[in-house]
């Protein structure tokens, strides 16, 4: 039987919870409802989900608090997480992508643009087809196993951030345009603004640590990755 992508809903609100599992069901997806924090550890603890919907205001924890959290559990650290809020102020939807959110929906939203992020990020968490193994500099990037090491120590990154590392690896020292990065690693750009980019970047380079000079910033056309960083040449994202 093929497998459903388990889906946690994190919504306090239970008609909009209702609305988005009946969905998400007829979909082909499996729903697991949580309405705060403390049921929804509850639930991960049970069976880790493919992807989590998180509603920004919950009683108790805020979504956010969550997020920075499991982001910081190693055993949820890459499981997708996808924020859910009336908020939509350009600052806060910087605070979710910078708390560990892979993506952010503004209510109300439609049913298509909800399961086409969804799709997307699961896309995103899927290992790359192929076994090949990337090196350059001190990084190596291994697509089969999933994994990322920096000088021979492993290195936890995102789904969104080892796709975005392993594209930038297969063509190393060319620049690519925020848009072009849009095309290439998300691919459902349609629903996600440049400054995503720069986020995932800066997660990118933060998970590196000093691997993390290697991807630079060229001002004014996007970014790159090189086998020799050039002194000074790295800008914040």
């Amino acid at each position: 039987m093929k497998h459903q992508p388990r889906i946690l809903i994190v919504e306090d609100e239970p008609s909009i919870a209702e609305l988005i599992a009946v969905n998400l069901r007829h979909n082909g997806l499996s729903p697991v409802w949580a309405e705060d924090g403390e049921s929804a550890q509850r639930e991960i603890d049970a069976v880790l989900p493919d992807a989590i919907l998180l509603d920004w205001m919950l009683p108790g924890q805020s979504g956010v608090a969550l997020a920075r959290r499991w982001r910081a559990d190693a055993r949820t650290k890459a499981v997708p997480i996808l924020m859910l809020t009336a908020r939509g102020d350009e600052a806060d939807k910087v605070s979710g992508l910078d708390a560990g959110a892979d993506d952010y929906i503004t209510k109300p939203f439609s049913t298509q643009e909800l399961l086409a992020r969804i799709r997307a990020v699961l896309r995103r968490r899927a290992p790359e087809k192929g076994d090949e193994t990337v090196t350059l500099g001190g990084i190596a990037l291994d697509a089969a196993a999933h994994r990322v090491s920096w000088n021979g120590r492993p290195v936890k990154v995102g789904p969104t951030e080892f796709k975005l590392l392993h594209f930038l690896m297969q063509h190393p020292e060319r620049v690519h345009s925020r848009q072009t990065l849009l095309d290439r690693v998300w691919g459902d750009h349609v629903f996600i603004e440049e400054r995503t980019v720069d986020v995932h970047v800066k997660r990118l380079r933060e998970a590196l640590g000093a691997g993390g000079a290697l991807v630079e910033t060229v001002r004014g056309a996007g970014y790159r990755i090189t086998g020799q960083p050039v002194p000074g040449s790295r800008e914040p994202a």
